[in-house]
């Protein structure tokens, strides 16, 4: 071991220390950071688990930090800490705390960052010596990992800390993060050392499986739980009057003016929303209320310029700006501890998100965090009143990993069997090993390890005759490499593909770049249209080269872009909550503001249908003059109403020859019909039943062409497609062509291919929740439907009809047919 590694000081002398530094900076060190300083000593790993804001960095950080190499006469250590984390934002933060501490602990620890936007420069710097704490990201560290001499470079590193570790857990991403831990592990027990592996998480329900995908199977570690005292005020911006007809959106910029007093009372605001389009929306509109403004509020989401962001972000920490609206760009751990209030635009959807949320304002130990949720329309109040008391419960989602037991996601196998192949070769017995050792893949059937490997090497069964897709080679002795440098340097453009989608890049004519919006809705611009980008109003020129070329536009009619336009489906816990609230207010229990101020809605609701109980569900059959409607509602969240939707409908009409138009939202679904449908019990019976609810529900949904879409993400991760090299990468529907064309092969040529059920398992699982779903109908075959026939729509199911209006009409024609059927609805209430 080289001179610079010193021998472990004592349990105590880290602690001693490390309350030392603590008492400079006035703090007290919680019980909590100190557990975990004293495993890591003894070289132990663990989960911390910790709300917002209550010192989860510092308790991972001073541990290695003070346990590690001082350096040898003033030279910087080796790479001793790798520290792994899911935003690009979150790694500048880090970044800025970590070396906090070093520069007083260890002035001779070099801490950098490297991820996507790293430059050049300092990329080529750290390909000669990496730092001696690394921040990065796990795409960027499975490049490193892609390096012949990785073992070198990672010879020396003693901890890995991986934070936010919920918001990798149940993704490709995560999967990725534990075939690079157990690369890591391995590379540690040939030099005879346990490698201390810690993560961070604030909002998680299932501590121990999360705890063991991060060890892997064989691995052992602690749960170390921080205080829970952390004050958290959960409240609504409860709007003067409502409507007792609400549909999706109408209420959002009603509120403005609140919204603007809101912002007036604190001296700094974060303005979540859950999606882009929405962001550019709010801040146009607060910019527009308040010109004056001008420079005291920003944007901030991921399609933005990365100088717009850095902008953004140290304005924050220096108390620069009044009010920053967002997305989920600011809601991992950044720590702007000046934030003093969090507005949520409509429902957050999920109990841990609003927490994480939540814990952007009052970001230090003993400080109040308080978020505000802002109602959309009014059956968002219900929402809001539900996650307060899931909330005040710790009532949080779990995160299901994703595994071989429940998807099988071999296309991130495949990647890393040639990652592994290019980092100085693997043999497969060694790495099998290495691979079942994951919790992702701790069932891997051997009929699957074989496949991935024929898949690397011969390209499987239908693609043998193609060289490019004969990416490992194994030499003399038996050790499986890439011999193909072209084929290495396209895998290692390759690696990022599991979070990458199509971009295109938005570009003033005479002037900067502005940012990156997905391909798919610039293709449906037209010269001459404008959009909202950026908190301004453009006008379209052309494209050319992968670049959207603008400038700016008078403020008209704006086509607002949707990136990322799936609507969030409310989570389990939720659901259960909302169903609980229904069932007090139809006992004439209002217990909390949001439920009083939809009284009304809810009374109404009452009397001309019925609010079910918690154990029921309710059913409507209404004409009118666009037809026929049947409306459930299960109360379980949009992506399994979609599947409900779906399975109902095709089973509707496997018997007689029906169309249907189904709409959905998270309290329920309809199915529009030109012809009256009679609905028995018996018939319902058959609804529900449980035999072959996939299946059917694939039948239902034209799955070969979901799974061929589906495929695409699959066959960019498994290196069957090529993005192109950087500045000319291909366009979505080039990629789309050749991952369809490859498609159509297998399914032709080798249909037992594997990537052919992922996609199709993927298509269940992510776009219809279909293991929710499963539990869902269980429910409802136990649960009594009510059956009821109104008069006319009920407050519960306008929504549902407002979205089947929607795709039909445009915006202003939408709000006038929808302001007629409510004037003549609410003249029938107050006859």
């Amino acid at each position: 071991m080289p001179d610079d590694h010193l021998a472990p000081p004592p349990t105590a002398l880290v602690s001693d220390r490390a309350r030392a530094w603590f008492a400079t900076q006035g703090w007290t060190p919680f019980a909590f950071q100190e557990q975990v300083w004293a495993a890591f000593a003894a070289g132990e790993s663990g989960l911390v688990h910790a709300p917002t804001g209550m010192g989860k960095t510092y308790a991972a950080w001073l541990a290695p930090l003070l346990h590690g190499p001082e350096g040898a006469e003033g030279a910087a250590p080796a790479l001793t800490v790798l520290w792994v984390t899911p935003l690009r934002a979150l790694a500048g933060d880090t970044g800025l705390a970590l070396q906090r501490a070093a520069r007083a602990l260890r002035p001779h620890w070099t801490v950098e960052v490297r991820t996507g936007d790293t430059s050049s420069a300092q990329r080529a710097r750290q390909a000669k010596r990496l730092p001696t704490a690394l921040i990065t990201t796990p795409e960027s560290l499975t490049l490193l990992l892609s390096r012949a001499d990785w073992k070198e470079r990672f010879a020396h590193l003693a901890a890995v800390v991986v934070d936010e570790w919920h918001e990798l857990l149940s993704t490709k991403r995560g999967v990725q993060v534990e075939l690079a831990l157990a690369r890591l592990r391995a590379l540690a027990c040939d030099r005879g050392a346990a490698l201390p592996t810690w993560a961070l998480s604030a909002t998680l329900a299932n501590l121990e499986q999360a705890l063991e995908c991060l060890v892997g199977i064989h691995g052992r570690g602690h749960i170390v739980r921080g205080l829970d005292t952390k004050q958290i005020v959960i409240d609504s911006l409860i709007p003067a009057q409502i409507q007792r007809f609400p549909w999706a959106g109408h209420l959002g910029l009603k509120q403005l003016p609140e919204v603007i007093a809101a912002i007036e009372r604190a001296q700094s605001t974060l303005v979540f929303t859950n999606v882009r389009s929405q962001a550019e929306l709010w801040y146009r509109a607060l910019l527009e209320a308040r010109p004056h403004w001008a420079g005291q509020i920003a944007l901030h989401h991921g399609s933005l310029e990365r100088d717009v962001r850095d902008w953004v972000e140290a304005g924050l920490r220096e108390n620069r700006l009044r009010a920053v609206v967002c997305t989920s760009s600011l809601d991992l751990g950044v720590d702007y501890q000046p934030v003093e209030q969090v507005l949520q635009i409509g429902s957050p959807k999920g109990v841990a998100r609003l927490l994480q949320r939540a814990g952007r304002s009052g970001h230090a130990p003993g400080a109040v965090s308080r978020i505000t949720v802002v109602p959309t329309h009014a059956l968002e109040l219900v929402e809001a009143a539900a996650a307060r008391r899931a909330a005040e419960a710790r009532s949080i989602e779990a995160r299901t990993p994703i595994s071989c037991a429940n998807m099988a996601p071999l296309d991130v196998l495949t990647q890393h069997l040639v990652t592994c192949a290019l980092g100085g070769g693997f043999r497969p017995e060694a790495l099998l090993a290495e691979v079942r050792a994951t919790h992702a893949y701790a069932d891997l059937s051997d009929e699957q390890w074989q496949w991935s490997l024929n898949f690397v090497v011969h390209g499987g069964a239908s693609l043998r005759a193609y060289p490019e897709y004969q990416r490992v080679v194994a030499d003399d002795e038996g050790i499986l490499r890439v011999p193909d440098h072209a084929i290495a340097r396209r895998h290692r453009l390759n690696i990022g593909t599991i979070v990458s989608d199509a971009s295109i890049t938005v570009q003033l004519k005479r002037g900067r770049r502005l940012g990156h919006v997905e391909e798919a809705f610039i293709s449906r611009l037209t010269p001459g249209d404008c959009f909202v980008f950026a908190g301004r109003v453009l006008e379209f020129l052309r494209v050319r080269e992968m670049t959207a070329w603008v400038k700016p536009a008078p403020a008209r009619s704006a086509v607002v872009p949707r990136w990322s336009g799936y609507k969030m489906s409310f989570s389990t816990q939720l659901a259960a909550e909302t169903r609980k609230l229904i069932a007090e207010a139809r006992n004439g229990h209002y217990a909390s503001p949001e439920l009083l101020c939809c009284g009304p809605l809810l009374r109404l609701q009452a009397r001309w249908s019925a609010l079910p109980d918690e154990r029921e569900w309710l059913i409507e059959r209404i004409a009118t003059r666009d037809g026929h409607y049947l409306f459930f509602y299960p109360f379980e969240g949009r992506l399994v109403h979609l599947g409900l939707g779906t399975l109902f409908s095709y089973r509707l009409s496997r018997g007689v020859a029906r169309s249907f138009t189904i709409t959905c939202n998270d309290y329920g679904f309809a199915l529009l019909s030109r012809e009256p449908v009679e609905l028995s019990l018996a018939e319902l019976g058959r609804l529900l039943a449980a035999p072959d609810v996939e299946r059917d529900i694939l039948a239902g949904l034209n799955a070969s062409e979901l799974a061929r879409r589906q495929f695409r993400e699959i066959a960019r991760v498994a290196g069957l497609i090529f993005q192109g090299y950087p500045g000319q990468g291909k366009t979505a529907r080039q990629l789309q062509a050749s991952s369809g064309l490859i498609y159509d092969v297998f399914a032709e040529y080798d249909p037992g291919n594997l990537l052919l059920s992922q996609a199709v398992r993927e298509v269940l699982e992510r776009q219809l929740e279909a293991s929710r779903l499963q539990v869902a109908l269980t429910r409802m075959r136990g649960a009594p439907a009510l059956f009821m026939r109104p008069r006319q729509p009920t407050p519960f199911a306008f929504p549902l009809m407002v979205e089947v209006f929607r795709d039909r009409l445009s915006t202003e024609a939408l709000a006038a047919r929808v302001e007629r059927m409510v004037a003549a609805l609410e003249a029938q209430a107050e006859a």
